[in-house]
């Protein structure tokens, strides 16, 4: 359907541009220095001309190449410079369509762009950050990201702002919210970014446990151990060999754990168990209450062995 609107958008512009030819071929040179309707008709046909040519051959390409592009990311940046190049040919064509001095319209951008520098400063600025974010890949669509102190999920990118879906904020804990933040693309430039699943594609997270110091200590860890095991399994071991092939292509030398580890922690009244394990950053949330829901089962099928801090002292 793409492809066909593109065509059809190219087949008019070569129309009116023959019909522009056409009105000039039959109009007497004398006629041409003065502005008429024939002059008019003419200009009119030909920036019709110009920008149904320009918006054919985006919208043909965006079929052809863009569409079979199979990573949606790339495939959302790839559009977005189409739209910018076709755009901005389209603009000049139409404005040296009307007042035939073509190099004098470059020109005359030059000079506009230089005196509107000063007063557009900030949509200046989001657009070179449109453009860092296209080179350096800082985050992409997809990406759960917090920038500055916004935190969501990467739905548009485009060339002054980029629009997350966001997730935590004041109504959910870091879970999709149901509302949409718009955030200048500025802003990459002047705070931190921090990409969920720039590394790899999954993140550690700790899911903590408090039993108080009369608890089989060493039964517990074990349990959370394989409570993780028995929920992610597979999973995470897949995930595992990802995460040292990718620091193996980094230069960063890390001990890396060959699955779920279980740290400690002492506290005045209790003692915090922190199962450490990999998950996806977008259903980071969903992992940890499954697991929650699994310990507290197993841990509360032996209370002989396993006891919790009583209220007062928490």
């Amino acid at each position: 359907m793409s492809r066909r609107l593109g065509l059809g958008a190219f087949a008019a512009g070569l129309l009116a541009a023959v019909l522009s030819a056409l009105v000039r071929a039959t109009t007497p040179l004398s006629e041409l220095a003065v502005p008429n309707a024939d002059l008019l008709l003419s200009k009119g046909l030909s920036a019709a001309a110009v920008a149904l040519v320009a918006y054919g051959v985006y919208r043909f390409l965006a079929a052809f190449f863009v569409g079979r592009i199979a990573d949606r990311r790339r495939a959302h940046d790839v559009r977005n410079v189409l739209r910018l190049t076709l755009g901005g040919v389209a603009l000049v064509g139409v404005l040296g369509a009307f007042t035939d001095q073509w190099l004098g319209v470059l020109v005359s951008f030059g000079v506009i762009g230089f005196a509107v520098t000063f007063a557009l400063q900030q949509p200046i600025l989001s657009f070179i950050g449109w453009f860092y974010i296209l080179v350096k890949r800082p985050y992409s669509v997809g990406d759960r990201v917090n920038i500055g102190s916004v935190s969501g999920d990467v739905a548009e990118v485009d060339f002054l702002v980029t629009t997350l879906w966001e997730t935590g904020g004041t109504l959910a804990s870091n879970q999709p919210s149901g509302r949409t933040v718009t955030v200048p693309n500025s802003l990459v430039l002047s705070s931190e970014v921090v990409n969920y699943g720039a590394l790899f594609d999954r993140v550690w997270t700790e899911v903590p446990v408090q039993v108080s110091y009369e608890t089989d200590l060493p039964f517990v860890r074990q349990l959370l151990l394989d409570v993780a095991d028995e929920e992610l399994g597979d999973d995470m071991d897949a995930a595992m060999k990802r995460y040292r092939d990718r620091l193996r292509e980094s230069p960063l030398d890390l001990d890396v754990a060959d699955g779920p580890t279980v740290n400690v922690a002492q506290e005045e009244s209790w003692v915090v168990f922190r199962l450490r394990v990999l998950v996806p950053p977008t259903r980071a949330q969903r992992v940890k209450n499954r697991l929650y829901e699994r310990i507290l089962d197993r841990l509360g099928d032996h209370p002989d062995r396993v006891s919790f801090p009583v209220s007062r002292n928490r």
